[in-house]
């Protein structure tokens, strides 16, 4: 079957070439042209001619069968067109698609207009390709023709097709004349894979983009439970060892402090999972500790809260405020001889809440300034759940102590989360 269509794609070149004879002969004799006796250099050209056009065809053939493994008539024209189906809007088709046209070798005269979503090319052949005579390269023969390219884009519903047409820089008539050794067929399957490329290039980035921001959230989740798991066993440490304590010294107020404990573990147990919590919520959880560090310090310890009901419900990382309030003790007050206070203030700052705890302890001492694991963790959650949108800033407190104080975002943290 493909000979067959071989030797009648040859045949039609012979018959194109004989037929365009047989009408210069009759041309000529109807002019009277020379007693009617066409010159011998006429049928010398005209020979040639053939005999190019045929060497041009088994060319042809032979590169057809070689680019696309079949011989047709689809791969056997001059005029080559393919449809692609781009699943991106046509802004961005266009940008790949110029891309690939400029990169095809030999291009020229590459002309693109985004507002039509068209990109119009001309590629000649290789000089190398043409034969040299004496050290010198032939001139162009009239039977190389360039080949145009062009591609087209036509938008749909958040995608678009892209239509490729390759065809020589010549009439249509002279495909029966001069077939192009299936350069048409070459660009036009070069355009497709190499665009089919970088579609698959892009849709490669985009899967790992999504295994990578998938990655980072497990590992945003899994840092921030160890994290917590870090904190909390902190504080119940501290507040089971303050528990002993007034156990072995007053049992009345030990009692008391159980009750607290319990308060302060209903509180803090459900809040494991890293999940956001209240700022009410953890208001009450750090004045279940703080009812506990009054027990145990007495008079020493005064408490004040100035957060306004209408916060109350602003989401924020479970254990922050008890983290400032437990530094505030430790580092602050514990080592003042006679104690001091400790406040606890938020309010709106536009989009931001702010929170902070303050004291009039002893302040940054050398032996310790109260920045140690528990801080640090507090940064890292911070920076975990909410990137650049929190800030943490801690510095004296006036006229004394420390006073730390919590940025937070009041929109869009249920995103993050």
């Amino acid at each position: 079957m493909a000979w067959g269509r071989s030797v009648r794609f040859l045949g039609r070149i012979a018959v194109a070439w004989v037929a365009a004879w047989c009408v210069m002969l009759v041309v000529w004799n109807a002019l009277g042209w020379n007693h009617g006796e066409l010159p011998w250099i006429f049928t010398f050209l005209w020979f040639v001619g053939l005999l190019i056009a045929l060497g041009r065809g088994v060319t042809h053939l032979y590169r057809v069968r070689t680019i696309a493994g079949r011989i047709d008539a689809e791969t056997l024209s001059n005029r080559q067109r393919r449809r692609v189906e781009v699943p991106h809007p046509a802004d961005e088709a266009y940008a790949l698609v110029e891309s690939v046209m400029r990169d095809l070798p030999d291009v020229h005269e590459v002309a693109a207009a985004r507002g039509g979503l068209q990109v119009r090319a001309v590629i000649r052949g290789p000089e190398h390709e043409r034969p040299r005579l004496r050290g010198r390269q032939m001139p162009r023969l009239p039977m190389d023709v360039q080949t145009r390219i062009s591609a087209t884009i036509t938008p749909a519903d958040g995608s678009c097709s892209v239509m490729f047409v390759c065809e020589p820089d010549a009439g249509a008539w002279s495909d029966w004349f001069n077939p192009d050794r299936g350069a048409s067929l070459e660009y036009v399957e070069t355009l497709v894979r190499a665009l089919t490329q970088r579609l698959a290039e892009r849709r490669n980035r985009e899967r790992a983009d999504v295994r990578q921001t998938t990655m980072e959230k497990e590992l945003t989740a899994a840092q921030l439970g160890l994290l917590q798991a870090q904190v909390e066993p902190h504080f119940l440490y501290n507040t089971l060892a303050s528990a002993q304590e007034l156990v072995r010294t007053d049992p009345a107020r030990a009692d008391r402090m159980l009750g607290h404990l319990i308060d302060y573990l209903r509180r803090s147990l459900p809040r494991t999972d890293g999940s956001l919590s209240t700022l009410a919520q953890e208001l009450e959880r750090s004045t279940a500790w703080l009812e506990i560090m009054k027990l145990r310090m007495g008079e020493r310890l005064t408490v004040h809260v100035d957060v306004p009901a209408p916060i109350a419900d602003t989401p924020m990382p479970s254990m922050m405020l008890q983290t400032l309030v437990e530094n505030a003790i430790k580092h602050g007050l514990e080592p003042k001889p006679g104690g001091g206070g400790i406040w606890i203030r938020a309010t709106l700052d536009g989009p931001s809440l702010s929170l902070t705890v303050a004291d009039d302890g002893v302040g940054f001492r050398s032996e310790g300034s109260g920045t140690g694991i528990g801080l640090k963790n507090l940064r890292e959650r911070l920076r975990l759940t909410y990137g650049a949108l929190a800030t943490f800033a801690i510095g004296n407190n006036f006229p004394h102590g420390v006073a730390a104080t919590i940025m937070l975002p009041t929109r869009g943290v249920n995103d993050r989360a």
